[in-house]
């Protein structure tokens, strides 16, 4: 079926409002999953698959395990990365500075793929970015990168997991901790990131162009969604829960 980006902005902020959450803003995490879902990339699904964590995870403070000169290493205990990389991304950006480059780990974090939104804003910022993460299921290792002068990624997939790309090693400071599928890194620079290494043996690419060409055809002709993941998304919008209190027993007047 075919929705526009109101549509799809309005449902999520429903749903999400519907989970009630201490953290994350219903209104920026609906426009992460619509512009994830304008580029053709499933946002909805990727909500819709984070919404059992969401409903699930405590409201707890992100931890800072390790900080350095140029790096900082944060562990979300498990939660949706979309609830904090807003955030995360502006505590970063302050701790970048003056800087040319910065990296950050991103430890026991699900839903890796709403990050997009969040990363591709940073060509605005004339910031460069390189992200990568390990997937449970195919495509097992993806790359993002994004030039500076596009305001469009380039995304990279590999079928097999590229274990151990967080290789720093320090162990007065203790950053020599294995990737896995709970984590993800990310650096930002500003110059333009040299990428044929990580790049080497990709099994597919989806590049800038397409994705710019995806965007554009999402405005004129309005967003592709897939009906049953539609039906999931208006199911938890519906849904809104309703605390259990004598007010709320009486009705919407109360008493």
């Amino acid at each position: 079926m075919i929705v526009s980006h109101n549509e799809i902005v309005t449902m999520v902020n429903k749903a999400f409002l519907g989970m009630q959450r201490e953290v994350g803003e219903a209104d920026l995490i609906a426009s992460m999953v619509a512009e994830l879902q304008m580029a053709g990339l499933n946002g909805i699904l990727h909500f819709n698959n984070a919404s059992p964590f969401i409903l699930s995870e405590r409201d707890v403070a992100i931890d800072i395990i390790y900080q350095g000169e140029g790096e900082v290493r944060l562990d979300l205990h498990g939660s949706s990365l979309v609830c904090h990389l807003p955030a995360v991304m502006d505590y970063v950006i302050e701790k970048m500075g003056s800087r040319d480059h910065f990296k950050v780990y991103l430890q026991n974090c699900h839903n890796r793929w709403l990050a997009y939104s969040e990363l591709a804003k940073l060509a605005a910022k004339g910031i460069a970015c390189l992200a990568k993460w390990d997937n449970g299921s195919a495509p097992k290792h993806t790359i993002f990168t994004l030039d500076k002068r596009f305001v469009y990624p380039d995304l990279y997939f590999f079928n097999e997991a590229q274990a151990n790309y967080n290789t720093d090693t320090d162990t007065d400071t203790n950053t020599n901790t294995n990737t896995n599928t709970n984590d993800m890194v990310i650096e930002l620079s500003t110059a333009n990131f040299d990428i044929e290494q990580d790049i080497q043996h990709f099994d597919y690419k989806v590049s800038t162009d397409e994705l710019y060409a995806t965007h554009q055809r999402a405005w004129k002709e309005g967003i592709y969604v897939d009906d049953e993941q539609w039906a999931v998304l208006k199911k938890s919008a519906t849904a809104i829960l309703v605390e259990n209190s004598e007010a709320s027993s009486k009705g919407a007047g109360g008493i």
